[in-house]
């Protein structure tokens, strides 16, 4: 079941793959290092503001979607959940205006913070949607909806970009005008299954208090990845962030991907197990789910790390390559702490809807982060704000795994871990050790290319994560159908 919804929504994460690491290839050489320091702040601001404010009712939707189809209440828990947002998203969209307008901001920056306003509210509504799709376990359709939005942001801001003197704000706009196009489409379904449903207060009011500790949460926690700009900002300068921005996209946005990938599969297979056949069941998913992350992600980390040089020099700019390198092996490294705990031990909380935990210890960590950037980026620079990252990260993915064990107990699979470690191991003394000389992409597609090679012969040779049951998965796609069959 989970290698199938592992796969379903893997057009969504070929299609943010795209939009990462085409975003910072394409945006770094189209904008100077001050103009998309802007555009990454405005990004983060952006973030930020949509979980303080907005996350709260996608988590509800996902959590208790189940539940509400299970006892005949779908319509009443979706109009809930948009009458809510109509109500929270017009309270944003007051202050964020009259903030804009007041803030001390160049006109630059001020355009893109409105463009991001604007954005995040559009994808607000149409992230209801779509996570109730996934929620009720419609994989196609949320992909479709899902991929058509990401790619469209994309190749919009793009073409907005170079057409016209936005600057920074352009490819944000991209992303408004994107997820505008795609509720056109989307939410009619959404509006016809919320028709016949009544608000009420009372189920909002449960919503709201679960779901708001997993807000805070993802604040810290994004303000954990994303502040440190914001500080860079202030302590350097709008280049500096625009150089971290780069590296930092490259590392963390291909670690993150793989676990959100992971991730979104695993969540509401865990919940639905859990609602139907009780703990025992969701944590043979989790399990599972694990022993894949172990497969997938720690690979995919010390790849990182070990090809940080070509990599920087393929998809940067000449201007942002140097920062690129230094931090891209830090980054890689705190992306696996990220994933881990964000897609692993936090279902401990979700499961066990004791989601304050989840905001006290992210809030823990985001003030331990900033205290360590406020010392380490007036010495080290970008360097000091990397290596904040990847102690903060690990720090917080100890504390969650400790706290999460005591509430909800999830597997821990060290010997499935302990082998991926083994095989990482083996392929980073091997690209390691590979002679290779000329132009970065061909260092680059040999070090991968040797890398992938000996991870997945030991891999296989050691059954991580029952990994040779997929050939015969594999297999059976490419085989015709028998006649008659």
């Amino acid at each position: 079941m989970l290698g199938k919804h592992i796969l379903g929504y893997l057009p969504v994460q070929i299609a943010r793959a795209i939009v990462g690491f085409g975003g910072v290839a394409i945006l770094t050489r189209l904008m100077p290092a001050e103009m998309y320091g802007q555009y990454a702040l405005a990004l983060a601001a952006m973030h930020i503001t949509a979980m303080a404010f907005h996350t709260w009712l996608d988590a509800a939707v996902a959590r208790f979607h189940a539940r509400a189809d299970a006892r005949g209440h779908l319509a009443s828990h979706l109009a809930t959940i948009y009458s809510s947002l109509a109500v929270v998203g017009s309270g944003v969209i007051i202050l964020g205006g009259i903030a804009l307008w007041l803030a001390p901001l160049s006109l630059e920056l001020k355009t893109a913070l409105g463009f991001g306003l604007a954005a995040l509210t559009l994808r607000s509504i149409l992230a209801i949607g779509i996570e109730s799709r996934r929620a009720a376990g419609e994989v196609a359709a949320y992909s479709i909806f899902e991929t058509a939005n990401v790619l469209g942001g994309f190749a919009l801001g793009i073409a907005i970009l170079m057409a016209t003197p936005l600057g920074a704000a352009g490819p944000i706009a991209g992303m408004a005008v994107a997820s505008l196009i795609t509720l056109f489409f989307e939410f009619p379904s959404q509006a016809r299954k919320s028709a016949s449903g009544k608000r009420h207060k009372r189920r909002a009011m449960v919503y709201f208090a679960y779901g708001l500790p997993v807000s805070i949460s993802l604040v810290f926690e994004h303000l954990l990845s994303a502040g440190d700009r914001f500080l860079i900002a202030g302590l350097m300068n709008e280049a500096a962030v625009g150089i971290y921005a780069a590296g930092y996209g490259l590392a963390d946005r291909t670690i993150d991907i793989l676990f959100i990938w992971l991730g979104t599969a695993a969540t509401p297979l865990m919940i639905r197990a859990l609602e139907k056949d009780g703990p025992d069941a969701a944590r043979r998913v989790a399990g599972q789910s694990a022993r894949v992350m172990g497969l997938i992600g720690f690979p995919a980390a010390a790849g990182l790390a070990l090809v940080a040089a070509p990599l920087s020099t393929v998809m940067v700019g000449e201007e942002y390559r140097a920062g690129a390198t230094l931090i891209l092996p830090w980054i890689a490294l705190a992306g696996l702490m990220k994933g881990l705990m964000t897609y692993y031990f936090h279902e401990s909380f979700i499961l066990k809807r004791k989601t304050r935990w989840m905001a006290a210890i992210m809030g823990g960590a985001a003030v331990f982060n900033i205290s360590l950037n406020l010392l380490l980026i007036p010495v080290f620079g970008i360097a000091g704000a990397a290596a904040a990252t990847l102690v903060s990260y690990t720090f917080s993915l100890i504390a969650c795994a400790a706290i999460g064990r005591s509430l909800f107990p999830l597997p821990l699979p060290w010997l499935d871990w302990g082998r991926s470690a083994l095989a990482t191991g083996l392929m980073a003394l091997a690209v390691y050790a590979l002679p290779v000389d000329g132009p970065a992409i061909t260092v680059l597609l040999a070090k991968a290319a040797l890398g992938g090679a000996v991870f997945t012969v030991a891999a296989l040779a050691m059954n991580i994560a029952g990994c040779r049951s997929w050939l015969g998965v594999a297999q059976s796609w490419w085989r015709p159908a028998e006649a008659g069959s």
